[in-house]
């Protein structure tokens, strides 16, 4: 399953892609998963704050998003493809 069109290809190792692909298998996506699809151009905005399963969201509304979820004083992303991107690719 390649989806990405060679013009908009970032270089993933094959490891990578099927790690993607099997992330993508295993999930629903409300936003058909943009943030592969556009080439981890349009991602959301979050911070590696060194926990394995999340990300802090950084995103002006994030009450909005179905992945999000408060925590103490921020909240945190759970999307399995937005938590990989951003461990993965520091993006």
């Amino acid at each position: 399953m390649r989806i990405l069109d060679d013009a908009k290809e970032m270089k993933i190792e094959q490891s990578h892609q099927r790690q993607i692909e099997e992330i993508m298998s295993g999930m629903k996506c409300s936003k058909e998963f943009i943030c592969y699809k556009s080439g981890f151009k349009q991602l959301c905005n979050t911070k590696d704050i060194g926990i394995e399963a999340y990300v802090e969201c950084l995103e002006k509304t994030p009450p909005y998003c179905g992945f999000s979820f408060p925590f103490a004083s921020v909240h945190l992303c759970k999307c399995p493809m937005r938590v990989f991107i951003a461990k993965e690719f520091n993006k």
